[in-house]
């Protein structure tokens, strides 16, 4: 390391940014045709009805509000005869339980990259802004508290999430012999086959991701890094608090208000300008960040630290401070929406992939509701559920609709 931290750093000024790169439009199909890639587990001979129908009825469904595999079966149930022959069901509709053994037997990964890449075709495009325009991808991992294995364990999946238009892109089931920390790179894998390349893309994680493997890994696919130094890694965490903050000037400040609670949050920026300045591979600055909050008259105070493998040019407080914001999308905008809307934590589904399988189709209504400007997810499941046809048409289409 630099014998002075001083000269080893530069603080981080806003520079001028160019035009976003245009996003190349994807194919855009209807939900059948997308289906129709997953692959079927069940054995050719006496095969009755399709694949694709069941699949299609169970996106509708959860995208209706049903919460489970017997809510699936229902809603497809109480269908009229016209709608069931859209969705794929020519010859009579399946008993309940042949669409949960067949629904809990798919590869829930592959099917999220399916799903995945068929909401992102319909997403539409971000239009020119005079700033550059960076996909911003938060990951975080949830256990579903109801899904209990035979030994006891319970099942925990790693997901990303794309910020900007609340698409879940891919979810990896977690080793239950394991954790997150090796998920990483196989998340990694689900996100490229959605998007084709991973080339700008910003990924912000939690500090149980601030691994020297998950910099380089992400490095190698020309994309970026931005994560939270703690504890877990200690000599890192010292480096960071110990640079001369007080001598840095501030790079943003926002100030917030609401539900009785006043929130300052500034942030401070600095470049790495030698390459012992701090001791975490690729990292281009280092970042703090001090939230204090007025609740009832009583302040608290909490400092936080992060790297970023961004340059100062592509990264200026300004985006930082957005950015790591972001990152509460995922708890915000699709984990606590799953356990309050479907009541995930109360499900009970453990047997094959069925938690996982159940979770994607979560997933999948969510982003289908976010990408038609649904604010309240509920509401949008509720509304799906009374116009069923509406649905039906929306989702089926090659292009995209509202509801």
């Amino acid at each position: 390391m630099a014998s002075s931290l001083i000269t080893a750093l530069t603080v981080t000024t806003p520079h001028a940014t160019t035009a976003p790169t245009p996003v190349t439009e994807g194919e855009r199909y209807g939900l059948l045709n997308a289906l129709a890639k997953v692959p079927d587990p069940r054995d050719p001979r006496g095969i009755r009805y399709p694949l694709s129908a069941v699949l299609a009825v169970a996106v509708c469904a959860v995208m209706a509000g049903a919460s489970s595999f017997a809510a699936i079966s229902d809603w497809l149930h109480d269908l009229d005869e016209h709608a069931r022959i859209r969705l794929g069901f020519s010859d009579g509709v399946p008993a309940g339980t042949t669409m949960w053994r067949l629904l809990i037997r798919l590869d829930p990964t592959l099917l999220t990259t399916i799903l995945a890449g068929w909401l992102h075709a319909r997403a539409p495009q971000p239009s020119p802004t005079p700033r550059r325009y960076r996909s911003v991808i938060a990951v975080d991992g949830k256990t579903l508290r109801g899904a209990r294995l035979g030994d006891g364990r319970q099942v925990h999946l790693l997901s990303a999430l794309d910020t900007a238009t609340g698409i879940v892109l891919a979810q990896v089931t977690v080793d239950t012999k394991s954790n997150e920390i090796t998920s990483f790179a196989p998340l990694l894998d689900a996100v490229e086959k959605v998007l084709g390349t991973l080339a700008g893309v910003l990924f912000i994680a939690d500090a149980l991701h601030t691994q020297t493997g998950h910099a380089d890994e992400v490095t190698a696919r020309r994309a970026h890094l931005l994560v939270q130094v703690k504890g877990n890694q200690p000599t890192l965490f010292k480096q960071l608090k110990r640079l001369p903050w007080a001598q840095i000037p501030v790079g943003d400040r926002t100030r917030d208000h609401g539900h009785g609670r006043r929130e300052t949050r500034t942030v401070k920026a600095v470049t790495v300008a030698t390459p012992g300045g701090i001791g975490f591979p690729h990292a281009q600055q280092a970042v703090r960040i001090i939230r204090t909050r007025i609740v009832a008259g009583r302040t608290t105070r909490e400092t936080a630290y992060l790297t970023v493998s961004l340059p100062a040019g592509h990264a200026p407080a300004r985006d930082l401070q957005a950015w790591i914001r972001r990152h509460w999308h995922i708890e915000n905008r699709l984990h606590h929406v799953r356990d309050v809307t479907f009541r995930e934590d109360l499900h009970q589904a453990r047997t094959d992939n069925g938690p996982a399988v159940i979770a994607t189709l979560r997933n999948t209504a969510i982003g289908w509701h976010r990408l038609n400007g649904a604010t309240n997810i509920a509401r949008a499941t509720r509304q799906a559920n009374r116009r069923s046809h509406d649905l039906i048409t929306a989702v089926t289409s090659s292009y995209p609709t509202t509801q």
